[in-house]
């Protein structure tokens, strides 16, 4: 691992390869998801990362997709959702948490030395919820 902290994000703008797992504690399944990323530079300075793919829970196969930015808030990174709610801060190598009702997210990004590839780790639990979600991306 290099020293995240130092990883400005756009040194990940490029198109990645993910493979996904989620553990649902609750319901006693791992569920796998294939995909792609793209993370790319907008005009407005921002870094767009786009996830498509495929969601695989036993016999069902489902499309999946989600849109982020990373984007300077503050002269500091932050991850933000699609229609600009704040998410997390951009620490790599530190634990991040996001608040989302009455559900905590717990996460982590950590990347490999030379952007090779990372990883992106989240710990769900709230009332109906319990899994932890791990996904690894490797250049396209």
């Amino acid at each position: 691992m290099v020293n995240n902290a130092r990883v400005d994000p756009k040194a990940l703008v490029g198109e990645w390869n993910f493979e996904r797992t989620i553990v649902d504690r609750i319901g006693g399944s791992t569920k796998r998801v294939v995909g792609q990323t793209a993370i790319e530079e907008k005009i407005d300075g921002r870094l767009r990362w786009y996830e498509s793919g495929t969601l695989f829970d036993g016999d069902l196969e489902l499309a999946v997709f989600r849109t982020l930015f990373i984007e300077q808030q503050d002269g500091n990174w932050a991850v933000t959702f699609e229609d600009g709610r704040e998410f997390h801060e951009w620490n790599p190598g530190q634990d991040v948490e996001h608040l989302c009702g009455a559900d905590t997210y717990r996460g982590r990004v950590d990347i490999e030395a030379a952007t090779e590839g990372w990883s992106v780790e989240w710990t769900v639990s709230g009332p109906s919820k319990d899994y932890t979600m791990t996904t690894y991306l490797t250049r396209h």
